[in-house]
């Protein structure tokens, strides 16, 4: 029975990944071979993220019955700070592709028997909480300019962003706002998940990892940021069917990414 670890790992010293410097032009790389990934068996991806597509769906419907219009914007992009977590079940995918195994869309699940689920399981809480508190400090944002009343329908919220003295207020902080939310998510989890699937090290060591790899690769990691931010924007736009297909090419190439910035620890071990 493997041992339940969640902040240090399994070893009995902390496993501090060494981070390589990468280019743009690893980004696209990156993102070809996940586009690769998708297309080996597109039809399993799809199916495997349809519930996202899905519960935007219902989250609409949602706001449209109980006037909650205002948060359509957070929730929208609230998908790139739950992202990271969204395709654990792709990053194993292109794990198993990597070692020419099965890529059946079942062993996508196979991420529940690995050793280091514990630290998966505490950084998606984490990303939880900073969803929630995104969400929280929007609606906060929105009462402080045009009080608890909401519109009822879209049209309204776009007039009322459009016409009203606080609308463009609202519009630009609450972008600023938002973007201070991804950078966070970006620097705490941009490579964590990857690397607990690869390496069991845990959560601290994952999120140090990312942060990392981000400070040493500034611009290439910024770039990936807004890369990722719009295409999932994008694909939300058409009632979140769109991210049927963003995520899973999304989720395959931060795989290939992760390859990019952390060194094999095979290759570190025979240093």
């Amino acid at each position: 029975m493997s041992t339940f670890h969640v902040i240090s790992g399994a070893g009995d010293k902390l496993d501090m990944p060494v981070i390589r410097t990468i280019s743009l032009g690893d980004l696209g790389d990156a993102l070809r071979r996940g586009i690769a990934d998708f297309w080996e068996k597109p039809s399993h991806y799809v199916l495997l993220v349809l519930i996202y597509p899905i519960v935007g769906i219902v989250l609409t419907v949602w706001m449209n019955g109980y006037y909650t219009w205002p948060l359509l914007y957070p929730l929208v992009g609230g998908f790139a700070l739950i992202g990271p977590f969204a395709a654990i079940g792709l990053y194993e995918i292109s794990r198993r592709r990597e070692q020419g195994l099965d890529t059946s869309w079942h062993h996508a699940f196979e991420v529940l028997k690995s050793p280091a689920i514990g630290s998966i399981a505490a950084l998606a809480i984490m990303l939880l909480a900073v969803f929630t508190l995104w969400l929280t400090a929007a609606q906060a944002l929105y009462e402080s300019l045009f009080g608890s009343s909401t519109p009822q329908t879209l049209g309204g919220l776009m007039n009322q962003i459009l016409t009203e003295p606080g609308g463009m207020t609202l519009l630009i902080s609450g972008t600023m706002l938002g973007a201070l939310f991804a950078i966070f998510t970006l620097c705490t989890t941009v490579i964590a998940f990857p690397l607990l699937l690869d390496r069991d090290v845990g959560a601290f060591v994952a999120v140090e990892t990312s942060f990392r790899a981000v400070m040493h690769n500034p611009v290439p990691m910024l770039a990936w940021g807004i890369i990722v931010g719009a295409g999932l924007f994008i694909g939300a736009l058409p009632l979140f069917v769109g991210l049927a297909v963003v995520i899973p090419i999304f989720g395959h190439a931060t795989w290939h990414l992760y390859r990019k910035v952390v060194e094999p620890a095979s290759v570190i071990r025979g240093m």
